[in-house]
């Protein structure tokens, strides 16, 4: 059967709306600031900060790979951690072309070396988001509880306005039809076009569902934390790179990588644009809070970006270009086993 080519303008037509939201989000977290201030503060930065900062954004890698390991065990599926760990760099490298399209090229390159199927180890990745935003909201709990003010300040500076009702109406609908489709799932599964995409929902559950089936949950437990401390040491000893932010308690550090992490939801590219305006209002807020300059805040927090920010995409296209020699000497490994048991 001949397989159908992906369709090369919807890339592009992506890359360049990823594209245009990075470039107004940047406008507006520049928009009014002092670029001199923001040049003179990159300029005495102590570089060596950033440097300890690399060893945990790295690190973090490491411990997503070998826990994805242990969330395929369930299904049968032991893989290498080195196989998973550039699984993972491959899709993360994917991220910075096509925003989200990280997730699927990961399970795609881990299929290429491991033979999982995608559509498995795609739903041990979005149970991997699940357990993200758990720990996303255990920071934001921390924040609650030690940054209240900053918070506050932080919602009336980025203009935010969330409509309760809006949520809610979009949640029941979400609701009705994940209930539709259990109900007729049956009957979708006989369709040919429906049955497969019902296969692959099936696929994308049992991997959901390894959370209960796993062998090792304190592992389990002990590599989310792992990560996620990880995500906190690179974001926050960033701070003491800057004289002006040198002086941020822990307390600061769970309020940024919860800004921070918000800026990177926004489907733009590498994060750009959006995380220096995150981190912008973040620090305006921060600075209000301290009972310091709102501008000063503004423009310390685009200085932190545009330090952390490159630091994340750097990493992320290291790894990430590593990873494509490496799978690709993995997939000649494991033909070559394929074609001697053969």
């Amino acid at each position: 059967m001949e397989k159908k080519t992906k369709n090369p303008l919807k890339s592009i037509l992506t890359i360049v709306i990823s594209l245009a939201f990075a470039g107004f989000f940047l406008w507006l977290a520049l928009k009014g600031l002092d670029f001199k201030v923001i040049k003179a503060s990159l300029a005495k930065a102590n570089y060596l900060w950033v440097l300890f900062a690399s060893v945990f954004g790295i690190l973090a890698y490491w411990f997503r790979a070998v826990r994805w390991n242990l969330m395929l065990e369930p299904m049968g599926h032991r893989i290498s951690n080195s196989n998973s760990l550039w699984s993972i760099s491959f899709g993360y490298l994917m991220n910075l072309t096509i925003p989200r399209s990280g997730e699927l090229a990961r399970a795609t390159a881990l299929y290429g070396v491991e033979k999982v199927p995608v559509d498995k180890s795609f739903g041990t990745i979005i149970l991997e988001r699940v357990v993200d935003l758990i720990c996303m909201l255990g920071f934001l709990g921390l924040t609650l509880l030690f940054k209240y003010e900053a918070i506050l300040s932080f919602y009336e500076n980025s203009d935010v306005q969330i409509n309760p009702n809006k949520i809610i109406f979009a949640l029941l609908i979400l609701a009705i039809g994940g209930v539709l489709f259990f109900v007729f799932r049956k009957r979708l599964a006989d369709v040919p076009f429906l049955g497969k995409i019902v296969g692959f929902i099936d696929g994308i559950l049992e991997g959901l569902a390894t959370i209960f089936k796993l062998k090792e949950k304190g592992k389990f437990i002990l590599y989310t934390l792992g990560i996620w401390i990880s995500y906190y040491f690179a974001a926050y000893l960033v701070c003491f790179a800057l004289p002006e932010t040198s002086s941020f308690t822990i307390a600061d550090g769970f309020f940024i990588i919860v800004v921070g992490t918000l800026g990177m939801i926004i489907p733009a590219s590498g994060g750009i644009g959006a995380f220096n305006l995150a981190m912008k209002f973040g620090f305006m807020a921060l600075f209000i809070s301290m009972g310091k300059s709102a501008e000063l805040g503004g423009e310390m927090g685009l200085t932190y970006s545009f330090i952390s920010l490159p630091l994340q995409i750097t990493i992320m296209l290291v790894m990430g270009l590593i990873s494509i020699p490496m799978l690709a000497k993995a997939r000649e490994k494991a033909v070559s086993h394929q074609e001697i048991k053969n």
